[in-house]
Formats: C-alpha cells, structure tokens, sequence
C-alpha cells in the first residue's frame, strides 16, 4: 500500500474524549489556594462554566462530546494524517514517518478543538463575554472563532513580542470579531504594574494570563478561557490521539514513537495520552515532548507547585516550572513561550512514562524548511520542534537501519510566521540557551510537591 493521506469519514470522529486522569499510576496532586492547603472545585467558579470545572477534576475515562460541539468539528475534522513518503525520501530513512496535519481547520491549528468546546458550555450556561491570552496568536484566533459561532464577545491580551512579530494574527482575531490588546496593557492592575517595572518588557504568557483573569475575575458577566495547561484543555484536545490511533489501523501500522511540540501541554497530551493506554498495556512505544532550549519548563524546571500566572491570581498547581516571573526571550515559536507545563503532562514526565527534549531555534528552522520543500506543507514555528525531533529520530534509523514508525503531530500552519522564516533565510536568527543562573533565580520561590 503506498497511500499518502489517510483519512477518516465524519461518522468516525470520535464520541468522546479520553481522559487520562482514570488510569494515572498515582493520583495528580491537588491544586492549593494561597494559604498551601488543597482548593475544591468551587475555587474556579469565578472564571469557568460548571461543566469545564466538572470536566477539570473528573477521574472518568470517557466523557461525552456533545452533538452541537461535534457538528462544529465536521468542519475539519477528522482531521488527515500523511504518511512523509517525500520526507522520508529525503532522508534516505528506512523510518516510517507520518504526520496528523492540525493545520487544516480554520483558525490554522489544534487550538479550535477546545475553544470550540470552551465556547458552547460558556454559552449554554448563559455567559456571553470572554478573555483570554494568546502567545503566537493561535489561541486567540481559535477562542475568537468560536466566539463569533456561539454569539460569545472576547477580548484578547496577546503578548507583547508576538503582537509585534504577528499582526496578522491580531487581524484575523478582529475579523473574528475579537478585542485584541498588546499586554501588558494599561487596562489592569497587574497590566500597569508589570510596565512600572519595565516600559520594554516583551510580555509573557504568565503576564497576559494574569491580565486576562484579573478582567474576568473583575466583571460578573464574564468567564475565562484558557487555551492549553489545564486538564479540561487537554482532554479536548485527545480527538487528535483518538483519531490517529484509528488511522493507524487502516494502515494497519502502530508508532514506535509519539511526538509532539510542548508549551502549555495540550497539542502534545492530546496526541500522545490517548497512546498511553497501549503502553500501560505492555505495548512499546515512546512518547516525546519537545520544546524550545529558551523555554526549556520539562527539561530544565522543577517539578514543584507554581502559579499559572505572573501575578499569582491562580491557583498553585503541580507542575514543572521555571517560575512564574520567568520571562523567556522572544523567539518565534510564541506558543511553547509559557513557563510551566500541563499538570498532566509533568506528572507523567516525573513518572518517567513521557520523555523531554529541548531543541535550539536554528534547528527547528532548519527542519522546517526541509518538511516545507520534501512534504509542501510550511509548518508553524511551534510545530518544527516536533519536526526536528521527527527528524532526528528518523536519522538514527538511516544509521542502524531499523524502520521504525514515528508519528508527530504537525500543530499549525505558519503562514502567518512569514517574517520569522524572512529572519532565518537571512542569518537574523539565533540560539538562545537561557542562563543556568537565570534559571536557579526564577525556581527559587517554588513549593515542594511531598517529600522529594
């Protein structure tokens, strides 16, 4: 069989969602309020609908997608995966290489999978206002989408270095219908005090969020909407791995190894925890999250309790961090720019049962352009960490001659990342190793999860 795409009818998107919280080796740790004792669900009423907080703490393996969600993702999905018989031509690669393209829904990526979900259980609760943040623009275009689909308004706090490096994001999110603002703004507290600090500061993830729940927190007719790191984000997202798993068996092939790129945690947990339950079943396979050496949360932070924000208007949640005031450099893959993971995905790390890699900015490129002139498709700078690491993989089969299967989840496009491929054709790149010192300085006022 020499297929290159292998497709799925819409009658096979998947039901439900997996939630790899019912079949953890050990329990996740509980989130904890500011006084360190563990909070209930009732803590995330200010920011989120019943049924995303219901779906937060759930212990149950399947939960439902419901029909007016699934009705919305006919749109694109399933979505395709490619066998890389180009890429692997390229090569000269023995490896079976194959990609699940995210890229073709409408905002460009995975992120629609959750906004779509996060939209409709805002709207039947009766919540009409949203915020959020965005790092690379993907997020807030996906949550400005569903917005317009659900009749929801929302107002956006984009990073300040990606809504330099990104207008057309910010473009698309106000055809959307979206308020796009540059965080951190003067609009809030955490806002004003973050430019007191520092007139030039690039912005972070950990910044904009805390804009975005300081406004929700500040408005009763709003909610919050978070596009990755939480447990209800990251299940959504597993109508990736579902749908892959399925396309494996058409193929009649299964991965030797899973990889995705990892910032908040939910394109890589939505691809690999659905594998998760072939490994727990004695099947070998790896899975690998890959991130960016400037950012490096898995393999350079520490396993401990840390805000989700800068400002620490969220709870302390277990997780591999570099510490919440960490401000990365303003690299070009905007979305893997956050300074924790997934709780999830860093449990699961810390139990060895996933894998992390960092990767340096040139490589990524250098990788992407390679997919881009062997495959055709011009991937997000988020995605090329997963490419390069694809690739890497690939290259140790050419050595010794095993054809293994490597899958990897290709996240977005990058058609609106033009200028940072300008940058890299010439020269105006560069490597960005961050501090070990920098790194010791952010970790310090992390809280210790149990003994050790």
């Amino acid at each position: 069989m020499n297929d290159v795409k292998i497709l799925l009818d819409e009658a096979e998107i998947p039901t439900q969602w997996y939630n790899v919280a019912a079949d953890l080796p050990t329990p996740l740790p509980p989130p904890l309020g500011p006084d360190g004792q563990p909070i209930g669900p009732d803590a995330l009423a200010p920011l989120f609908p019943q049924a995303l907080i219901e779906q937060e703490v759930s212990t149950q393996r399947w939960i439902p997608i419901p029909e007016p969600v699934r009705d919305i993702y006919r749109q694109w999905r399933p979505a395709p995966m490619f066998r890389a018989r180009q890429l692997e031509k390229a090569l000269g690669t023995p490896a079976r290489i194959y990609y699940k393209y995210e890229g073709v829904s409408p905002a460009g990526s995975h992120k629609p999978n959750t906004a779509v979900a996060q939209a409709y259980y805002n709207q039947r609760e009766g919540c009409l206002r949203l915020t959020t943040e965005t790092g690379a623009g993907q997020w807030g275009s996906s949550i400005a989408l569903a917005g317009a689909m659900f009749g929801i308004s929302v107002r956006v706090y984009m990073v300040r270095v990606s809504y330099q490096q990104k207008p057309f994001r910010r473009s698309m999110m106000e055809t959307w219908g979206a308020e796009v603002f540059s965080s951190p703004t003067t609009h809030t507290q955490s806002g004003r005090d973050a430019l007191a600090r520092d007139p030039e500061t690039p912005g972070s993830l950990g910044l904009a969020i805390s804009e975005a729940v300081e406004d929700a927190a500040s408005r009763a007719d709003t909610h919050y909407a978070l596009g990755s790191v939480l447990n209800h984000v990251v299940l959504h997202q597993t109508v990736i791995g579902l749908e892959a798993m399925a396309q494996f068996k058409k193929v009649n092939d299964f991965p030797d190894v899973v990889i995705g790129c990892c910032g908040g945690g939910s394109n890589f947990g939505g691809t690999a925890f659905p594998f998760l339950q072939e490994k727990a079943a004695g099947r070998a396979v790896r899975l690998v999250a890959v991130e960016p050496d400037s950012c490096p949360t898995l393999t350079r932070g520490r396993y401990a309790y840390d805000h989700g924000d800068t400002a620490k208007l969220t709870p302390l949640m277990p997780m591999y961090s570099l510490g919440h005031d960490f401000v990365p450099p303003g690299i070009h893959a905007g979305g893997l720019r956050y300074h924790g993971d997934s709780p999830l995905v860093s449990h699961l790390c810390h139990l060895g049962l996933v894998e992390a890699v960092a990767v340096p900015q040139l490589a990524t490129f250098q990788a992407g352009v390679l997919f881009a002139r062997s495959e055709g498709i011009l991937p997000a700078p988020e995605s090329n960490h997963a490419i390069r690491v694809a690739i890497d993989e690939a290259l140790k089969c050419k050595e010794s001659g095993e054809s293994k299967a490597i899958f990897f989840t290709l996240s977005g496009h990058g058609h609106f990342d033009m200028a940072a491929y300008d940058r890299y054709f010439a020269g105006d790149l560069e490597d960005y190793a961050y501090p070990e010192e920098k790194i010791a300085a952010s970790l310090a006022s992390l809280r210790p999860i149990g003994p050790g």
